[in-house]
């Protein structure tokens, strides 16, 4: 059995989950290839307007994925309990997809994570395996596989941050959804302008989740979104430790417009870019504000200029 992954939105967060689980099922896995141009054009094209560039690219995924498996995975998560909501349209995705793509005839295969509504992840990955025909201990033992190998990638980006926050680089927080730090298409040219002007870049979620989680309700009590308390809890942990910070956002994002708005306003003493992400192939505008940011860093740790 073939199962697919879009190589988008929260494959970034959870992927490896995702797929040890799959796997230990004995399931062959195929996620689609990193983001490029034509995958970005055929989203577009199956989107509605109104989208953000994030879902767009998760359409395209998806389209890729079409002819290439037995079923695409398509995970439908509203929240890991009070005050951990996930945007809504991760619990809508499931349905977005099939319309989209029923004339097609897409077979998808979901599990439903809400825990307030009492389907936590363990049990919705049981019933997940269960549904693919596999026994009730295997899908356990598969999830427990699984957790297993998200807490070592845990770890290794714990031991990553550290590591980044003991060099004495020009550091660079980089403080937006993984979704879109780690795209190739729209991410990685801002890593790499980053690093082509003598600075580390460290993205937000290498910071431990809850305790990130639980500085961003130290925060804001007002923000349901639990991945962007997180995000605006790493730029609390580190703000003091980093030279600088990059709020990156992907096109019409609601949530990621509130955090960004809110960082900007409560957090004092750290220079701040605002980057929004549109899909767009020139670089040189984007280039050129990195640039001039990172100028800015080099100045104030040198002491030449005082913000």
């Amino acid at each position: 059995m073939r199962i697919g992954i879009p190589r988008a939105l929260y494959y970034y967060r959870y992927g490896v989950l995702w797929k040890t689980f799959f796997s230990a099922l004995g399931c062959e896995v195929v996620v689609s290839p990193k983001t490029d141009r034509a995958i970005l054009q055929q989203g577009t094209h199956y989107a509605i307007d109104e989208s953000c560039l994030s879902a767009k690219i998760y359409l395209g995924h998806v389209a890729w994925l079409m002819d290439k498996c037995d079923y695409i995975f398509v995970p439908r998560i509203a929240d890991m309990g009070r005050d951990k909501e996930f945007c809504l349209r991760f619990r809508a995705m499931p349905d977005v997809v099939y319309s989209t793509f029923r004339e097609e005839g897409v077979r998808l295969v979901t599990c439903d994570i809400a825990l307030r509504e009492g389907k936590s992840e363990a049990k919705a990955f049981t019933e997940l395996g269960k549904k693919l025909g596999f026994k009730k201990q295997q899908c356990f033992n598969a999830y427990l596989l699984a957790k297993q190998a998200e807490q070592k990638q845990e770890a290794e980006n714990a031991r990553k941050l550290d590591n980044a926050l003991a060099r004495s680089d020009l550091k660079v927080l980089i403080c937006g959804h993984a979704y879109n730090i780690y795209d190739r298409y729209v991410g990685q040219p801002v890593l790499d302008a980053i690093h082509t002007n003598h600075a580390l870049a460290i993205p937000a979620d290498w910071v431990d989740r809850d305790a990130a989680w639980q500085a961003g309700c130290d925060l804001t009590d007002t923000m349901p979104w639990m991945v962007n308390r997180e995000l605006a809890g790493a730029a609390v942990l580190l703000h003091d430790k980093v030279d600088g910070i990059v709020l990156l956002s992907s096109f019409s994002c609601g949530p990621d417009s509130m955090t960004d708005e809110i960082l900007t306003r409560r957090l004092k003493n750290i220079p701040i870019l605002t980057m929004t992400l549109d899909g767009q192939d020139a670089t040189a505008g984007m280039e050129t504000r990195i640039e001039s940011f990172i100028d800015i860093l080099h100045l104030r740790k040198d002491g030449t200029v005082c913000l």
